[in-house]
C-alpha cells in the first residue's frame, strides 16, 4: 500500500461516520485511525431534519458558556487522568467542592511518572469533564469551575 492510498483511507475514513478503525497488512503495515466526535454520534442517532437545529443550538449553547464566567482546567500533557492517589483512597475533588489555587485536582501518569495536576483557579469544582482511568491528550478539558 502507498503513501497515496493510505493518504485517501484516512481521508475517507475521517469524513465517515465510523470513529475507530483498525487495520492491519500482511506486510506489516498497521494502521489505526480513532475520532473522538461526540457530535457525529449525536447526529447519527437523529433525523437528517433535525442535524441543521441542533447544530445552530450546539453553537448557540458553546457561545453561551463562553460569556459566562467559567474556568477550565485543561491537561497540560498527554497520559491518563487519575481522580484518586491510588484506588482505595478518596478523589483529589468533587462536584461542589471549593478548591484553592494551587490544590492538587488529579494526577497524570505520563510514562509511568505519576504528575499531580494544581488548580490555576480558585472556585468550586462544577463539573468534572474526563472518567477516572481514561486517556487525555494536551489540552483536553478536565474540569470546569466557577
Amino acid at each position: 500500500m502507498d503513501y497515496n492510498e493510505i493518504k485517501k483511507l484516512i481521508n475517507d475514513i475521517g469524513e465517515s461516520k465510523v470513529d475507530e478503525v483498525n487495520l492491519e497488512f500482511p506486510d506489516g503495515i498497521k494502521i489505526s485511525v480513532k475520532k473522538n466526535n461526540q457530535i457525529i454520534k449525536e447526529i447519527v442517532k437523529q433525523n437528517p431534519n433535525e442535524i441543521l437545529e441542533n447544530k445552530e443550538q450546539t453553537i448557540e449553547t458553546k457561545q453561551t458558556t463562553t460569556n459566562e464566567n467559567y474556568q477550565i482546567v485543561k491537561s497540560p500533557m498527554v497520559g491518563t487522568f487519575y481522580l484518586k492517589p491510588s484506588p482505595t483512597e478518596n478523589p483529589y475533588v468533587e462536584i461542589g467542592q471549593t478548591v484553592k489555587k494551587g490544590e492538587t485536582l488529579c494526577i497524570i501518569e505520563a510514562m509511568k511518572l505519576m504528575n499531580e495536576i494544581e488548580s490555576e483557579y480558585a472556585g468550586e469544582i462544577l463539573e468534572i469533564l474526563v472518567k477516572d482511568g481514561e486517556t487525555v491528550e494536551y489540552g483536553t478539558e478536565l474540569f470546569r469551575m466557577k
